[in-house]
C-alpha cells in the first residue's frame, strides 16, 4: 500500500504522460528513458552525502545542497523557501525537446503588446526573468519538454505550485478537442512510468494562473516534467515563472512528548492516531502504516475486486477501471491512490444515462454491528465539474443517515476523507457519487477501522430502493413548489420558481438554517463548516456562522468554500458579510472570484491576522460577471493556537444582470462625492483607485480633493489592463462632447485609452495618449458618435505596457454636440477631425497596416504600429501640380498669439511639396513651404499664429511627378503664446518639442516635466529657474530608478540645421549626494557623422540653479540630446533643467549674457550675512588705511585692474568644442 498525492490545487486539471499516449509518441521515450542521470547541477558546499539533495531540507548550514534543484533554496524577491523565480538562472530545469519548439529563459517584451505577458510575475515588470516557449510548430504537432533535476524524499504534504501564462491563437478556444487547443502539462517521472500531476484546464483567458499540484508521498529519486503540446497553426506562447514547493521536506527525527490521542512513529515525532493505518505514509518511514499494527483494519484498494463492497446495477455505476484504459480527457484521474501508479485500479462513476438525469451511483457496504467506535477512510476523486457531489451515508431500517457530502471540483488528486459512524442500531455504509458535465467522481482506497463488525446473522438492514428518474429533465432544477427550471436561472440573482427557492441557496444567508448553498472544497487539515458560537465572548458573531474547523485532509493548506455557480451579475454587484479572525499575522481571510468563463481566479478582498482579534461588516465588490462564477472564501489559521475565523449574514447586493445604481447615467464627474457613473472593472488586479494622491499630485478640482489613479508600481498587480466603465447608457441620437482632464507622469508609464463600447460592435478607440505627459494636468475630450438604438458604454482604459509612473483621471464633464477642433492629435485613434479634400488623397495608417509608401515608424509612439497621415505624392497617386489638402476644424482664439506646432517628414526622391496655410475669415494665408528634408527623421515645424477670430490649418501637398514619393504628419499641437525658437524652452506652457525616445528596446527612460510643487514621488527643485517659484516649471529626471532596466535617459531636441557658430545655453540644478554620485550629466550632438559629447558634469548637489554654455558647430543636420547616464547603480538624486536657449547663427562669444552661479535661498541668507559683516569690516580697514595712506603721501589717483576672467558659469571655460572645468573656488571667492 503505496502512498500518494491526496489534496488539491484550486485551479481544476488533470493530465497523463505516458510512454503509450498516442498524443505524446515518440517524444516520451527519451525522457523516460533518462530519468534518472548519474548526476546533477547541485553545488554542494558542505560535501552531504547524495541521498540528502535536492530533499527539501537544508543539510549545509548555508543550504547549499538545495540549490539548482529545480528551486533555489528561496526567493528574495517572494520571501518564500524551495522556489524557482528564474531572477538568477534556470534552478538546473533543462530543455529536452526534440525539435526547434523548445524552453528558454527569458524576459518580457514592451515591444510586443498582445503576444504574450508584457511582465513576468516574480517582479511584476519587464525587468524579471521567466521560462518560455519559442519557436512554435508551423505544420505539424509538437511538444517542448522542460525537465527538472533530479529530486527526492518528498513528503505526503508536498505541494508544487506554480504561474503559467498562455498566450497566442489557442488561448480562451472553449470550442477545440484536447487534440486543437495548446495543452500545459505536468508530469512525474519516477520508478519506471511517468505519472501526469496537473493539465491546463480547457478554458483559460488571459492573464496569469496559477496550477497547484500534488505528487504525494514519493520515497525514492523523481523528476519533474513540464510540457506543452500545441496544433500546427496554433502559434501560443507559454510562459512559466515562480515554481514553489511547499511542505515537501521530511520531518527531521526527534523526540517528542505525544498527547492522549496521538502516537510516537519511529523517527520520534507525534502523529494523530487516526492518521495511522489511513494509507497513507504520514511519518516518513512507514512505521504509521506498519502491516502488524495495521493487520485489524479492513483495506480494499480495488486492485482485485470490490472485496465486500456491493454496486447497485443502474445507470449510472460506479466501475472498476485504471487511468491507462480511461485515457488522458480533463477530469479523468492520472492514478489511483494505492501505488500512484496509471496502472492502479480505482472504482469512478460511469457515463449517465441516455435522459442525462444526475441519478447517483451507489455503493454499499456489508452489515455492521451496532456501535460508537467505526469509521471510514477513503480517498476521493472529484474533477472537472463544479457540481459533482459524493456522499457518504448509513442506512438503518431504510432509513439514510447523510454524514458527509463534498461537492465541486477538489482539484485533480485524491482527497482523504473520514467519517465516524455511532448508531445503536445495525446499519449499512451507502457511498453515492453524482458526476456534473465533463466532471469524474472516484473514489480509491475504502478503510474499515477494528471497530466496524460486521454481522454473522442474515442481514436485516436494506437499502432504499433506487429513486426512479426526476421531475426535471437534463439541464433543469426542480424548484420547491414544484415544477422545473432552465438550470441557468438558478442562482441568477433573480426569483425564477413561484416561492423563490432557486435563490435560496446561492450563498446569501445567515446560517441559521445550514450552510445556505455554500459548500466545503477544502483538501487539507482545515475545513469549513457550520457551528453556533458557545459564549458571547468567543466571537463578534452570534448564533449560526460559517468557521473554520479541523479537517481530514493530508495537506498543510488554507481552507476553501465557495458557492453555487452564479450569475450572470450587473457592474454593482457585491457580496456584504459579517466577518471575525482571531489570528497571528500568518493567518488570513480571502475573498475571490473563480469565473469559469476566463478560468481565472480574481481576489476581491482580503484581511490579515494582526496578533489579536478583527471583525466588522465589508462591503466585497464582485462586478459585472459572465455566468458561471463562484465566490471563493479561503481561511487559515492555527487552531491549535486557539486562532479562529468566521463569516456570518452573507448578502448579495445589487447583483441582478439589470439593476441600475442611482446615479448610473451621470457621466459628469468630479469624484469628490464618489464615482458617478463610473465603476471599476473587477476582471482584473490592475486597477483604478479613488484617492487624494499617494504622492504623484493633487486633483484638479480644488487642488485637495479626490481623482481617480492607476498606478502599475501597486504591488502584485499582474493584469495587463485597468478599465474604468460607464454603466450601460441609453441610446443617444446626436452626438455628445466627453472632456476630460488627465495626467501621465514617470519616467516610463504606458497607455491610456478612452474607448466606446456598443452592443454587437467591435469597441472603437476614441481618444489615446502613451508615454509621459509630465507630472501636470492636461486636458482631453473626445466627441461620442450617435448610437442609434444601440446602448452603449464609455471606458477608460489603462494599460500596464509600462512599469514607472502613475496615471489619473479628473473633473469628466459630458456634454451635448460634438467636440470642437482637438488641441493635440496623435492620430492613434482617429483623424481628429482633419478632412482630406478629394479621393486617394491623405490617409491614416500605420506602416504595419498601411498600403500608402511612408514612414518606418511613427512620431508619437516611435513603432511601426503607431499612426500619422500621410499622402502619396507619386504620379500615379498625385500627378505633378495637382493638389491634395488637409484642413483641421476651426480652432478657437484663446491668446493673442498661439502656436501651431507639427511633426512631418517627406520621402528621400521626389516628395512633392508642403505648404502650410492659416485660413481666417476665408481669407487664406501661406505660412510656410517646404520641399526638401535632409534623413528620414521625424522633423518639427511650428507656426506662430496671431488670431482675429476662428481660423483653420491647411496642410497642403503638391506632386512632383516622381515615382514614389510620400509627405507625412503627425502630432499636432496648438498651444497659447508665440512658438519659442526652434530648442529654446522656458517649459512653463509645455516641452517645445523636447522628448524622450519613446522606443523601449533603447532601454532608456524618460524626462518628467512638473513644477516646483514638492511630490514625494517626484522629487525636484521647489522653485524653477525661470519664475523663481514653486509654480513655475521644468524638466527633470530622478536618477534612482536607472539600473537594470534602463542607465540612461535622454531628452531630445528636434532635428536642426546645420551650423557654424551657435550656442546652447541652459540651467541646470543637482541634488545627488556626493557617496552615491556614480553618474553624469552630459550634452552630445548627434548627426549621421556620429554622436559626439561637447559638455559633462559629474554628478553633485549643486546648491541651486547653474548655468552652462555650450558652443554648438556641426556640419550636418542634428539633434542636441541631454543626457542622465550611469555605469553602476543604485544611484540617488535628482537632476532638472530649464531655461533652455540656442541661439541659431550667433556664437556663445558674441554674446554678453553668460549664465552664472545662482546660490540656493538658505546659501543666499547665509552669504549675505556674511558680506554685510565684511562689507563693515572692510570700510573700516579701508578707512584707516587711507586716512593713514593720505596723511603721509598725499592725495594720489588711480584706476582699478580690470580682471579679464570670465563671468562665471558654473566655472567653465571653452576652447573651441573642447570643455575645461576650471577648479571650483571655495566660498565667498571673487569670479
Amino acid at each position: 500500500m503505496s502512498p500518494a498525492g491526496h489534496v488539491c490545487p484550486r485551479s481544476p486539471a488533470t493530465g497523463t504522460v505516458s510512454r503509450s499516449s498516442r498524443l505524446f509518441s515518440p517524444v516520451v521515450s527519451p525522457i523516460a528513458g533518462t530519468i534518472l542521470p548519474s548526476g546533477s547541477m547541485v553545488v554542494n558546499s558542505c560535501r552531504s552525502a547524495a541521498e540528502q539533495l535536492c530533499n527539501f531540507i537544508c543539510d549545509c548550514s548555508n543550504c547549499s545542497d538545495e540549490n539548482q534543484c529545480g528551486y533555489l533554496r528561496g526567493s528574495a524577491v517572494l520571501g518564500t523557501p524551495f522556489t524557482c523565480d528564474f531572477e538568477e538562472g534556470d534552478c538546473g530545469w533543462q530543455d529536452v525537446s526534440t525539435s526547434a519548439y523548445r524552453w528558454v529563459r527569458g524576459r518580457a517584451s514592451l515591444t510586443t503588446w498582445g503576444t504574450g505577458p508584457h511582465s513576468d510575475h516574480t517582479v511584476g515588470t519587464d525587468l524579471g526573468w521567466f521560462m518560455v516557449t519559442v519557436s512554435p510548430p508551423a505544420k505539424t504537432m509538437a511538444t517542448a519538454w522542460l525537465r527538472s533535476p533530479v529530486m527526492q524524499e518528498a513528503a505526503a504534504t508536498c505541494e508544487i505550485r506554480a504561474w503559467y501564462h498562455l498566450s497566442g491563437s489557442g488561448e480562451g478556444a472553449h470550442g477545440l478537442n484536447q487534440t486543437e487547443r495548446p495543452l500545459l502539462r505536468l508530469a512525474m517521472a519516477y520508478r519506471d512510468e511517468v505519472v501526469g500531476l496537473w493539465q491546463s484546464p480547457e478554458r483559460g483567458g488571459e492573464g496569469w494562473h496559477q496550477l497547484v499540484a500534488y505528487p504525494g508521498r514519493i520515497a525514492e529519486r523523481f523528476q519533474l516534467i513540464f510540457s506543452l503540446t500545441q496544433p500546427p497553426t496554433c502559434g501560443a506562447e507559454l510562459v512559466l515563472d515562480d515554481i514553489i514547493f511547499r511542505n515537501c521536506g521530511l520531518q527531521e527525527p526527534r523526540q517528542q512528548v505525544c498527547g492522549v490521542e496521538e502516537s510516537r512513529c519511529s523517527r520520534g515525532f507525534c502523529l494523530a492516531q487516526h492518521r495511522f493505518c489511513d494509507g497513507t505514509d504520514d511519518c516518513g518511514d512507514g512505521s504509521d502504516e506498519d502491516a502488524t499494527w495495521c493487520k485489524s483494519f479492513n483495506l480494499c484498494s480495488f486492485e482485485r475486486n470490490l472485496c465486500s463492497w456491493e454496486v447497485e446495477v443502474g445507470q449510472p455505476t460506479w466501475e472498476r477501471n485504471t487511468s491507462l484504459n480511461l485515457g488522458t480527457a480533463y477530469g479523468i484521474p492520472t492514478r489511483d491512490h494505492s501505488n500512484n501508479s496509471r496502472a492502479g485500479f480505482f472504482l469512478h462513476v460511469g457515463s449517465t444515462s441516455a435522459t442525462g438525469v444526475s441519478s447517483p451511483a451507489r455503493l454499499s457496504s456489508p452489515t455492521f454491528q451496532a456501535t460508537n467506535s467505526c469509521s471510514l477512510v477513503l480517498y476521493c476523486h472529484l474533477h472537472g465539474s463544479a457540481t459533482s457531489s459524493l456522499s457518504i451515508s448509513y442506512v438503518t431500517n431504510s432509513t439514510k443517515h447523510l454524514v458527509r457530502e463534498r461537492t465541486g471540483d477538489l482539484g485533480s488528486c485524491w482527497v482523504r476523507e473520514r467519517v465516524d459512524f455511532n448508531t445503536t442500531e445495525s446499519f449499512k455504509v451507502l457511498i453515492e457519487g453524482v458526476t456534473g458535465s465533463m466532471g469524474t467522481v472516484a473514489i480509491d482506497d475504502l478503510i474499515l477501522s477494528p471497530g466496524c463488525v460486521q454481522e454473522q446473522e442474515k442481514p436485516l438492514t436494506t437499502l432504499l430502493n433506487q429513486a426512479g428518474a426526476g421531475p426535471c429533465a437534463a439541464e433543469e432544477v426542480a424548484c420547491d413548489s414544484g415544477g422545473c427550471i432552465a438550470t441557468e436561472l438558478a442562482c441568477d440573482f433573480a426569483e425564477t420558481c413561484a416561492d423563490g427557492s432557486d435563490e435560496k441557496r446561492c450563498g446569501a444567508t445567515t446560517f441559521e438554517a445550514g450552510a445556505g448553498g455554500w459548500h466545503d472544497v477544502s483538501v487539507g487539515q482545515l475545513r469549513w463548516g457550520v457551528q453556533r458560537a458557545t459564549e458571547p465572548a468567543d466571537t463578534v458573531l452570534v448564533g449560526a456562522f460559517l468557521a473554520l474547523q479541523k479537517g481530514e485532509g493530508q495537506m498543510v493548506a488554507a481552507a476553501r468554500a465557495r458557492t453555487p455557480l452564479l450569475g450572470p451579475s450587473g457592474p454593482a454587484c457585491a457580496m456584504e458579510m459579517s466577518y471575525h479572525i482571531h489570528s497571528s499575522p500568518q493567518g488570513f481571510l480571502t475573498i475571490s472570484v473563480v469565473d469559469h468563463a476566463t478560468g481565472t481566479t480574481h481576489l476581491a478582498w482580503h484581511m490579515q491576522g494582526h496578533s489579536g482579534t478583527a471583525g466588522g461588516r465589508v462591503h466585497v465588490p464582485l462586478g459585472e460577471r459572465t455566468r458561471p462564477f463562484q465566490v471563493e472564501l479561503l481561511g487559515l489559521v492555527d487552531l491549535q493556537d486557539s486562532a479562529s475565523a468566521a463569516i456570518d449574514n452573507v448578502t448579495f447586493v445589487q447583483c441582478h444582470l439589470d439593476m441600475v445604481p442611482p446615479g448610473a447615467t451621470a457621466l459628469s464627474c468630479n469624484f469628490e462625492r464618489g464615482m458617478c457613473g463610473w465603476y471599476q472593472d473587477q476582471s482584473s488586479d490592475f486597477k483604478w483607485v479613488r484617492g487624494t494622491g499617494q504622492g504623484q499630485g493633487s486633483d484638479h478640482t480644488t487642488g485637495l480633493g479626490y481623482f481617480m489613479a492607476a498606478d502599475p508600481t501597486v504591488p502584485w498587480s499582474r493584469g495587463q489592463k485597468a478599465q474604468l466603465v460607464t454603466y450601460r447608457q441609453e441610446p443617444i441620437a446626436t452626438p455628445h462632447c466627453l472632456s476630460f482632464w488627465y495626467r501621465l507622469a514617470g519616467p516610463q508609464i504606458g497607455t491610456l485609452n478612452l474607448k466606446l463600447q456598443m452592443e454587437g460592435v467591435e469597441e472603437m478607440v476614441l481618444w489615446t495618449r502613451r508615454g509621459t505627459q509630465g507630472s501636470v494636468w492636461h486636458r482631453g475630450w473626445a466627441t461620442l458618435p450617435a448610437t442609434g438604438r444601440r446602448q452603449y458604454r464609455v471606458a477608460f482604459e489603462a494599460l500596464r505596457d509600462g512599469f514607472l509612473g502613475d496615471m489619473a483621471l479628473d473633473d469628466l464633464a459630458l456634454t451635448a454636440g460634438p467636440c470642437g477642433a482637438e488641441l493635440s492629435c496623435s492620430f492613434e485613434a482617429d483623424a481628429c477631425g482633419l478632412v482630406a479634400s478629394g479621393q486617394r488623397t491623405w490617409l491614416r495608417q500605420s506602416n504595419g497596416t498601411g498600403t500608402t509608401a511612408g514612414p518606418q515608424a511613427d512620431h508619437t509612439t516611435g513603432t511601426a504600429t503607431g499612426h500619422y497621415m500621410v499622402v502619396s505624392t507619386g504620379r500615379d497617386s498625385l500627378p505633378a501640380g495637382h493638389a491634395a489638402a488637409l484642413t483641421s476644424q476651426p480652432y478657437q482664439p484663446s491668446a493673442p498669439a498661439q502656436c501651431l506646432a507639427f511633426w512631418y517628414q517627406l520621402s528621400a526622391r521626389t516628395p512633392g511639396f508642403l505648404g502650410v496655410f492659416v485660413e481666417q475669415s476665408g481669407v487664406r494665408r501661406k505660412v510656410m513651404g517646404i520641399s526638401t528634408m535632409e534623413g528620414d527623421a521625424w522633423h518639427r515645424g511650428h507656426i506662430t499664429v496671431r488670431p482675429d477670430g476662428d481660423w483653420q490649418a491647411i496642410f497642403e501637398a503638391v506632386g512632383a511627378g516622381g515615382n514614389h514619393g510620400y509627405i507625412a504628419l503627425d502630432d499636432l499641437h496648438v498651444s497659447d503664446g508665440a512658438c519659442p525658437e526652434p530648442a529654446s524652452c522656458d517649459f512653463e506652457r509645455d516641452m517645445c518639442g523636447w522628448s524622450s525616445p519613446s522606443d523601449p528596446r533603447l532601454h532608456s527612460f524618460a524626462w518628467g516635466w512638473k513644477s516646483g510643487v514638492p511630490l514625494a514621488k517626484y522629487p525636484g527643485p521647489e522653485q524653477d529657474h525661470t519664475l523663481g517659484t514653486r509654480n513655475g516649471h521644468y524638466v527633470h529626471f530622478d536618477t534612482s530608478v536607472l539600473g537594470p532596466g534602463g542607465t540612461t535617459a535622454r531628452l531630445e531636441s528636434q532635428h536642426l540645421p546645420a551650423t557654424a557658430d551657435s550656442c546652447l545655453k541652459f540651467w541646470y540644478h543637482m541634488d545627488i549626494p556626493e557617496h552615491l554620485s556614480c553618474g553624469e550629466l552630459r550634452v552630445m550632438l548627434h548627426s549621421v557623422a556620429g554622436q559626439r559629447t561637447v559638455w559633462t558634469m559629474v554628478g553633485h548637489r549643486s546648491q541651486g540653479w547653474r548655468g552652462g554654455v555650450v558652443p554648438v558647430r556641426s556640419p550636418s543636420e542634428f539633434q542636441i540630446i541631454f543626457e542622465v547616464t550611469t555605469r553602476r547603480w543604485p544611484m540617488e538624486g535628482t537632476v532638472a533643467l530649464d531655461d533652455v536657449v540656442y541661439s541659431a547663427g550667433r556664437g556663445c562669444h558674441s554674446s554678453q549674457e553668460v549664465p552664472v552661479e545662482e546660490k540656493s535661498s538658505g546659501s543666499f541668507v547665509a552669504e549675505v550675512v556674511l558680506g554685510l559683516l565684511l562689507a563693515v569690516i572692510t570700510l573700516a580697514l579701508v578707512a584707516a588705511g587711507g586716512w593713514y595712506w593720505l596723511k603721509r603721501r598725499g592725495l594720489v589717483s588711480g584706476t582699478p585692474a580690470e580682471s579679464n576672467t570670465p563671468q562665471g558659469f558654473d566655472n567653465i571655460t571653452f576652447r573651441d568644442d573642447k570643455v575645461i572645468i576650471s577648479p571650483v573656488p571655495k566660498e565667498g571667492d571673487e569670479n
